[in-house]
């Protein structure tokens, strides 16, 4: 019996000596950050969006207009169509379908200006924020630091988007100074 006793003992002592690392091993420090809500909410991303939507409203002017143009020409172009002979009638109407393609060309390109702005604001917003999350990551310990649009699920205090756009906001203001 005192056999069977002291090889329990030495066993257990064993099994609890072999826990004691893992008791003492860092927790994983893991941190999420929402990047929509840093465009949103930074003042690099709301200047961004601000110039993003004044090219915007300069381009759908500019559309407008000439859209405006092609709505007069064919309405021109019906009223008038009984009294043109059928020579002024078809270059009236080539004309008229040369300027709905110039528009859809204008259009067309016009949206991708759009995009190529859009992609230059965020992707310069992006990289600076990318050198961030890297300095705050080391600098604080993290394991890991991930896009909310990549986390299924995460806790609230994992957040760390407002402290970034804290340290963001500081900086840029003291690059301005």
């Amino acid at each position: 019996m005192k056999i069977s006793t002291k090889v329990l003992w030495m066993v257990s002592t064993l099994f609890f000596l072999s826990t004691l690392p893992a008791l003492g091993a860092d927790v994983a420090k893991i941190g999420v950050i929402d990047f929509q809500r840093f465009l949103g909410t930074s003042k690099a991303g709301q200047e961004a969006q601000a110039k993003f939507k004044d090219q915007g409203t300069k381009m759908e002017t500019e559309l407008k207009k000439k859209e405006t143009e092609i709505k007069d020409l064919r309405d021109r172009l019906e009223r008038e169509t009984m009294v043109m002979t059928q020579e002024v009638r078809e270059q009236k109407e080539r004309e008229y379908r040369i300027k709905v393609s110039d528009f859809k060309a204008l259009e067309k390109k016009s949206l991708g200006e759009l995009k190529e702005l859009e992609n230059n604001l965020v992707s310069k917003i992006r990289d600076d924020l990318l050198a961030l999350i890297e300095e705050i990551g080391k600098r604080d310990g993290y394991l890991l630091i991930i896009d909310k649009a990549v986390a299924h699920y995460h806790p609230a205090k994992i957040d760390i988007t407002d402290e970034l756009i804290q340290i963001y906001n500081e900086r840029g203001d003291k690059a301005k100074k």
